[in-house]
């Protein structure tokens, strides 16, 4: 997966075109960045705009969004309706993929500090970012909003994380702003069949975390706690905010929510306690609605949830996983929901044209036939193991599905995951073994008119061989660990799929050799001695295991096929 970060900027700025134009041309003027949403408001003058990619890139994008709204935005100046507190209100990071939130603080910390150090704005960190328990709150950092923020920086307390702590004539045009690290915020409203109002309301209290205000069942009267305070029945679904409404357009009632913690109450849980609720009230749920984006990895945990309660294997294309989880949530009632625009790893997709693995085979063989470096030798192993442990998933897939076998579903489908993960890491291999010979070859190809140029040349010479050695080591491994699954398939799969679980192993035998010969013509432009025969003798360990362990499949494979022929005669 591509690490992945979403950042949120709030701008006080929602009434002047030109100037929100400025502000959104700095943030893309960042190349690994995508812009998702821009949206005004001229009532609140104030405008949010949605941008994701990799850390560093939406780090830098950010600080330039911000550089520009400081440069052009005067607070002395700004009315608005909304609460703010300075040009730039509040800056939030979230992880999307394959960053941890740790990673993201980090980030946030350091795009506060440069913030705070060149620009002299002051900044306090929230949230996960925060420094002080205190501060995770952004409520507690802009408390007195902008009008208060020359009283609150004469003080110790409230010495702000990063920038300038005193007042200023460059603080009070700027204001102070708010950087942090949040987890992703998920929009999700759930559709009744019901045009009630009151009864989605119910379900809201029902579900939300702050749950509803507990009422004595004789009286009515409202429960009050030791010191006065109204007492609460706190609801089912923890890191969830709901409330309950009416939508005219559809003629029926939604509860709508905030999912804050996807990995507290994921999607699919918020979706089938609604639908519990619903279900104890008389009513029904008839579908979802998604407002904004959704990280991939949501849709396929609910994907696999679904397949789990179905019984059926989970060990499947991402695609059918997706489809799964789009019906059984019901994404498609309202609207219909195209993977590509509303999940954002899939809008954030670079040009899939460059990728070997999204090719047709057509255009892989023939890329590969032309005399232009890469695709070679370590790509072509790497994908055909690739294909080689898809036959694997297959026989694992027609098991976990065969008529009479149901009780060994989840034991298979357990087998068809490892086929898959296997699979997608030797289609990312190899592009990455394209892309290294490809440096390697440019390296080799370097000019050498001077004493400089040769030092250079050797450097990056020296990089790029070792790219080019790992990546077919890897492929290599992969392939190697590839048996593992071919030998339990072989052993006790359906009996009908021995023959693709045969080709598989071959596909994989010949991508570990394949793999070896592109190390071994490689290792030639490598100077590290040590790294280079390090690696070759492992790999002569690899090729050997893998003789052995090819050898066990073939002769099971014949004895199982041996066994259908006598079996049919």
């Amino acid at each position: 997966m591509r690490k992945i970060i979403e950042c949120i900027p709030n701008f006080s700025e929602g009434r002047n075109p030109a100037r929100i134009k400025e502000i959104v041309d700095a943030i893309e003027s960042v190349p690994g960045i995508k812009l998702l949403n821009v949206s005004s408001g001229v009532s609140t003058n104030r405008t949010v705009v949605t941008f994701a990619g990799d850390p560093e890139s939406v780090v830098e994008a950010a600080f330039r969004g911000i550089e520009k709204a400081a440069m052009i935005i005067d607070m002395r100046n700004h009315i608005g309706v909304h609460p703010r507190f300075g040009a730039i209100d509040v800056c939030p990071l979230v992880p999307v993929s394959d960053v941890t939130m740790e990673e993201t603080v980090e980030y946030a910390r350091k795009l506060a500090e440069r913030v705070g150090t060149e620009l002299s704005i002051p900044v306090y960190c929230y949230e996960h970012a925060a420094f002080t328990e205190d501060r995770q709150s952004l409520a507690n950092c802009r408390i007195g909003g902008y009008e208060g923020l020359q009283k609150r920086l004469g003080t110790d307390f409230d010495k702000p994380d990063f920038g300038p702590a005193s007042w200023s004539v460059s603080v009070a045009k700027t204001g102070a702003v708010t950087i942090g690290a949040r987890n992703f915020l998920l929009a999700y409203n759930v559709n009744l069949n019901t045009t009630s109002t009151q009864l989605a309301q119910s379900i809201a209290l029902d579900v939300r975390e702050s749950g509803r205000i507990k009422k004595d069942p004789e009286t009515g009267n409202i429960v009050l706690r030791a010191d006065g305070k109204p007492e609460k029945i706190p609801g089912t679904l923890p890191k969830v905010r709901a409330i309950g409404w009416y939508i005219e357009e559809f003629g029926l009632s939604q509860v709508s929510m905030n999912l804050t913690d996807l990995s507290v109450t994921p999607l699919h849980i918020a979706f089938e306690e609604v639908s519990k609720k619903a279900a104890e009230k008389g009513l029904r749920v008839t579908g979802s609605e998604l407002i904004g984006l959704v990280p991939l990895n949501s849709m396929l945990e609910a994907g696999r949830y679904f397949l789990h309660k179905q019984k059926r294997s989970t060990g499947i294309a991402d695609d059918e996983i997706i489809r799964i989880a789009v019906k059984s949530l019901g994404l498609d009632d309202l609207h219909p929901f195209d993977p590509n625009t509303k999940i954002i790893e899939y809008l954030l997709a670079e040009d899939t044209e460059r990728r070997l693995a999204d090719r047709p085979v057509s255009k892989f063989v023939q890329l590969t036939a032309n005399d232009t470096p890469g695709p070679g030798g370590g790509a072509v192993s790497a994908a055909v193991a690739a294909m080689g442990i898809a036959l694997a998933g297959l026989a694992a897939n027609n098991s976990a599905h065969k008529k009479g076998w149901q009780h060994k579903w989840e034991e298979f489908s357990d087998w068809a995951e490892k086929a898959k993960y296997f699979q997608q890491t030797l289609l990312r291999l190899a592009d990455e073994d394209s892309s290294a010979f490809i440096q390697l070859y440019n390296a080799l190809n370097m000019p050498e008119r001077d004493e400089q140029m040769t030092l250079n040349k050797k450097k990056v010479l020296a990089e790029a061989s070792k790219a080019a050695i790992n990546i077919p080591f890897q492929i290599m491994q992969n392939a190697y660990s590839c048996f593992d699954v071919f030998n339990q398939m072989a052993q006790s799969a359906n009996p009908n799929t021995i023959s693709d679980t045969g080709v598989g192993a071959c596909c994989a035998k010949a991508a570990v050799e394949g793999a070896f010969l592109t190390i071994k013509i490689n290792a030639l432009n490598c100077s590290d001695d040590t790294f280079m025969q390090d690696i070759l003798q492992k790999a002569e360990q690899i090729s050997e295991l893998a003789d052995e362990k090819f050898e066990s499949i073939m002769q099971l494979t014949e004895r199982k096929i041996q066994g259908l022929k006598k079996k049919s005669e």
